[in-house]
């Protein structure tokens, strides 16, 4: 383990004299949440898959859907029951950097004990480069690029939510899908192909799209993302979509390592499937991920149990 948790940034709870047995890796983002099931030497035992755990949606359906994910893991390793005390927990969650998401979420912990949390962006480097230093752009729901240096340092670029960021990622292309399918319907601009396709999702008619809106959130924008890349062959607006994506996407990562001497990993469905667009510059610097945001979730745990130890 070459990382050390940083107070500042990693969440740490650990209950007195507990003596976990098992170790769980979460990933948990807007759209689903993934959990490993290890023991203690990290060997994995068991996978669960469960409901979105971003902090932004609520704590309450972030434990549910963690919980869910645990005992779907639980049961595959052959395990009748788990409880909370006999495991140590590393979770990166989309959210955890909000201090009061955060600090909601953690008063809410079922008894485990030890729990190491994070961001998803974080525990994404760790599982990709094995805890050693390297840089990753992680596109799916959101986006978010993050690294760790060699010195030990962290560094964050975007990640500032998918209102006000999360440029690159499938609700910022679902968020451009759905503002040009309102100035297509204005008449502001053309009824292109890819706004057609958004209002047989949406609704064809102003009440109807109207409607979508007031309840969709960062999920349903980005279920619009795969029809953006439907129409790239079709629809020069949707050809420009991606292409910013791509753009924005490279700003990241010279934003995390201007000097280009880390290793990086593109991680989430967006930027996989970008990456072919990228410049060869950036994609001579691309190392295939080694893990992902599960993985680093238990080698967060396993740094934090260590450390108690040490």
């Amino acid at each position: 383990m070459t990382f050390t948790l940083d107070s500042t940034r990693t969440q740490i709870l650990a209950q007195p004299d507990a003596a976990p047995r098992f170790l769980i890796g979460v990933d948990g983002g807007g759209t689903g949440t993934r959990v490993k099931l290890a023991d203690l030497q990290g060997k994995v035992l068991g996978l669960g898959d469960a409901g979105p755990s971003a902090l932004g949606q609520g704590a309450e359906q972030a434990w549910r859907h963690i919980q869910q994910a645990v005992e779907a893991a639980a049961a595959q390793a052959g395990l009748a029951t788990l409880a909370p005390i006999d495991c140590a927990i590393g979770l990166g969650l989309s959210g955890a950097g909000v201090p009061s998401q955060a600090a909601e979420f953690l008063a809410r912990q079922p008894g485990y004990a030890a729990l190491a949390l994070d961001n998803d962006g974080f525990t994404t480097v760790l599982g990709a480069h094995a805890g050693q230093p390297g840089a990753v752009v992680a596109s799916g729901t959101g986006s978010v690029g993050e690294v760790l240096r060699r010195d030990g340092s962290r560094g964050v670029a975007g990640g500032w939510g998918w209102i006000a960021g999360d440029e690159g990622s499938g609700a910022w292309l679902g968020l451009k899908a759905i503002r040009h399918a309102c100035q297509a319907m204005d008449g502001r601009v053309p009824a292109s192909p890819l706004a057609q396709a958004v209002w047989a999702v949406a609704g064809s008619t102003t009440e109807a799209m109207l409607a979508w809106g007031a309840v969709a959130g960062q999920h349903a924008y980005a279920s619009l993302a795969p029809l953006v890349f439907d129409c790239v062959g079709s629809d020069p607006v949707a050809a420009g979509f991606v292409a910013e994506a791509v753009f924005e996407l490279e700003k990241l990562a010279l934003a995390l390592d201007p000097e280009a001497s880390l290793p990086l990993a593109l991680c989430g469905s967006i930027a996989v499937r970008l990456a072919p667009e990228f410049s060869a510059a950036l994609r001579a610097r691309c190392v295939a991920p080694l893990g992902d945001s599960a993985d680093g979730g238990l080698h967060l745990v396993r740094g934090l149990l260590q450390r108690t130890v040490n």
